[in-house]
């Protein structure tokens, strides 16, 4: 697997990075399009043609180091996968990396909040997704994508931006106030500070990439309509970070399309600009 944003090799050294992008490319339980496991390469792929120059921040993050980690490649079960995930997430943290997860479907996103969980007691998980992800246990496993929220929930508290699909019986473990509907923040900015100030000081971010407006990022595994636009969600992040410790996040859910590599790119610009704006904060 090539290296995140084909960057020089004296900045994506192991040990001297302060950066860590971890593949998972799992898609054990998605439920329509698969190939999300084809994610994290085709990211990578694109990310070699990106600018490591940041307009907007004036940096380029990439001195900091970004190593790219060895891809988790257990496939046995949801179970294991999210063990293993957690295991070599938390061997990272405790080098004192920040660590930037690569999905696959979003149920990789479950060992890396648990070891984020272990390691800061004030965490709060962060989503942009459509979809509510609150099922207690779906297809027989409890670590299936459509339960990744209600996995986090179990563990710190969570708010939701962008939802706009669910299934009835996910309002049980639904609360309204921490959620941020797509129909009701398409127009307007006021509810960034609102989802901001339900935030602890530490955040962990977990990015569906169809939280996205298909528009701007089509290959997904189940993209939906109404969306958030590529502006309006840097804008909020980057407000989040200004306010609150960004400690680790992911970019799941990538179901590369050969024929539309749009997606692709975009997807490894998020986190190049995620990465910028934590960086320039220190």
């Amino acid at each position: 697997m090539v290296h995140f944003g084909d960057i020089p090799d004296e900045f994506c050294s192991k040990d001297t990075s302060r950066i860590v992008v971890l593949p998972i490319p799992y898609d054990g339980t998605s439920t329509w399009v698969k190939g999300s496991d084809k994610g994290p390469e085709a990211l990578l792929e694109a990310s070699a043609n990106m600018e490591l120059y940041d307009i907007e921040t004036d940096t380029e993050v990439y001195l900091q180091g970004i190593y790219t980690a060895p891809a988790i490649t257990e496939k046995s079960s949801p179970e294991a996968m999210v063990r293993a995930a957690e295991e070599q997430t938390a061997e990272h943290l405790n080098s004192g990396k920040f660590v930037v997860t690569l999905g696959g479907e979003h149920s990789v996103s479950i060992g890396p909040i648990q070891a984020y969980a272990g390691r800061f007691k004030n965490l709060t998980v962060l989503q942009i997704d459509a979809h509510a992800d609150l099922r207690d246990s779906y297809e027989g496993s409890k670590n299936n994508h459509a339960c990744v929220m209600a996995r986090a929930q179990d563990v710190c508290p969570i708010v939701q931006v962008g939802i706009r699909s669910m299934d009835v019986g996910e309002k049980e473990r639904l609360d309204p106030s921490r959620v941020f509907w797509a129909h009701k923040i398409m127009d307007n900015d006021e509810w960034m500070g609102k989802a901001i100030d339900l935030l602890t000081e530490d955040v962990y971010l977990t990015i569906d990439l169809d939280g996205l407006d298909p528009s701007i990022l089509p290959s997904t595994g189940t993209p939906e309509p109404g969306g958030l636009k590529w502006y309006q969600t840097l804008t909020f992040i980057r407000k989040m970070i200004e306010r609150k410790n960004l400690v680790g996040f992911d970019i799941v859910e990538l179901c590369p399309n050969p024929q539309e590599k749009s997606s692709d790119f975009t997807a490894a610009k998020l986190l190049y600009k995620i990465l910028s704006y934590k960086f320039t904060k220190e």
